[in-house]
């Protein structure tokens, strides 16, 4: 049976097979490691919005030294990934806003895990990691965050100008268009 729908939109607890994986994973581990999420994954099971995803991506693990243990146990070709089907994936390099750690929300508090707790990117924060990148699948993900009522453009612009901008390391100019279109994208169709 599905799980009933969260406030921000996202299932109450992990549906299948994402938590018999992550169940394994936590029995695996052997003090507490806590995972901020990005990606498909926060956007479907945060926010509750239809999109395939095979990963967890990964912007942080705290310990940092736990990353590779991760890793090793649940990522691409590990025995839980031939076992579920799904696995982490820690993003290399990302951009993301300065305090985002003060924004996270954790996921399932509930779900009987032992040592491994789950933290969503707010939804402001997680439309500007994707920012860089902004390939079809980040705008289509923005423009649904946006449908859904989880961004506003004066946040997005906001946090994008005090939070993100100011560490940019590639074509600010470049990404300051892309912030246009998107905040552009998140306004109501009647007020364009």
């Amino acid at each position: 049976m599905p799980s009933k729908p969260t406030e921000r939109g996202g299932p109450e607890s992990p549906p299948e097979p994402w938590a018999s994986f992550l169940k394994a994973l936590d029995g695996l581990l052997e003090e507490t490691v806590e995972l901020h999420c990005i990606g498909g994954f926060v956007v479907t099971m945060q926010f509750g919005l239809s999109r395939a995803t095979s990963d967890i991506d990964i912007l942080a693990a705290v310990p940092n030294r736990k990353l590779a243990e991760l890793e090793r146990l649940a990522g691409r070709r590990s025995e839980l990934h031939r076992r579920f089907r799904v696995y982490l994936q820690p993003v290399g390099i990302a951009s993301y806003p300065e305090d985002y750690e003060s924004r996270l929300t954790r996921m399932w508090p509930n779900l009987d895990l032992e040592h491994l707790r789950l933290y969503a990117l707010e939804a402001h924060d997680l439309a500007l990691t994707k920012i860089e990148r902004n390939s079809d699948v980040d705008r289509q993900d923005v423009l649904d965050l946006a449908r859904a009522g989880h961004l506003d453009p004066t946040t997005l612009r906001e946090r994008y100008v005090k939070e993100f901008r100011p560490n940019l390391a590639g074509d600010a100019a470049k990404h300051d268009l892309t912030l246009e279109l998107w905040v552009e994208m998140c306004r109501p169709p009647s007020v364009r």
